[in-house]
């Protein structure tokens, strides 16, 4: 997965959230809030540098996991950390919106979209 020329800086062109707002951002690290609609997702990815932390405000969240295969259901008020290099999906499997926070960090930040 190292030296992917698919790397980007901001991958929020590939998936439709209802909002997004950064609420903190320094170099290292920065926490963003997402608002997705029932049935979407934020697609296969990875980070080479990063964890992504994901805690549930409201709604919920259920994330995929490879190397090893693993699905995570978060409800409100409920985490989970991703670590560097291992591809994950977000999918709002409810029947409203969910909202939750990423705090991801330490290090620099890059998406790679996977197929």
């Amino acid at each position: 997965m190292e030296g992917d020329n698919r790397l980007l800086k901001d991958g929020s062109h590939i998936y439709k959230a209802n909002r997004e707002v950064r609420h903190a951002e320094r170099p290292g690290f920065r926490i963003n809030e997402l608002e997705i609609s029932s049935g979407r997702m934020v697609p296969w990815h990875y980070h080479n540098n990063i964890r992504d932390t994901f805690y549930l405000l409201e709604g919920q969240i259920t994330i995929y996991l490879r190397n090893p295969e693993e699905e995570i259901s978060l409800g409100p008020n409920e985490t989970f950390s991703v670590e560097a290099k291992r591809p994950h999906k977000v999918v709002n499997p409810g029947d409203a919106s969910s909202t939750f926070f990423v705090l991801q960090g330490i290090g620099e930040y890059d998406y790679i979209p996977l197929e």
